[in-house]
């Protein structure tokens, strides 16, 4: 399903704290299985929930199922310019908090789910140049 995506939807999302916790995470981290985002963010199932149905509703993320496990991402459709912003925001608050203990407790799970080393692309910007390189899957 194609979902078009809202400039008002967005900037709505980034009003919410917990939100911007998982965006900066999956910016930071390219994809994550939701067990990790419970994890990193230390909250509660139904509550995480909820934000990511929202934030895929909007057409900000997009899942993808690996066995038993979800995986989510910043979706591919998202403008550049909006990719852009979520890159700004994780990059200027790395070092603040609840960012860097929500990647300390990441980074401390324990039985994290392998990836398979897949890559998936990214919108291509001006110039022929990636976003980035590609969302380890």
């Amino acid at each position: 399903m194609h979902h078009q995506f809202d400039t008002a939807d967005f900037f709505s999302l980034l009003s919410d704290e917990l939100r911007r916790r998982i965006l900066v995470l999956l910016t930071s981290e390219q994809e994550l299985c939701v067990c990790e985002l419970f994890f990193a963010l230390d909250a509660i199932q139904p509550k995480v929930s909820r934000h990511l149905a929202l934030m895929r509703a909007a057409g900000v993320l997009s899942q993808r199922k690996l066995g038993r496990w979800v995986h989510y991402r910043v979706a591919s459709q998202v403008p550049l310019w909006a990719h852009r912003i979520l890159v700004s925001m994780a990059d200027g608050v790395e070092d603040g908090r609840p960012y860097m203990e929500d990647r300390k407790r990441l980074r401390a799970m324990p039985n994290r789910p392998a990836r398979s080393g897949t890559t998936i692309p990214l919108p291509v910007v001006k110039g022929g140049r990636s976003a980035r390189t590609g969302i380890r899957a």
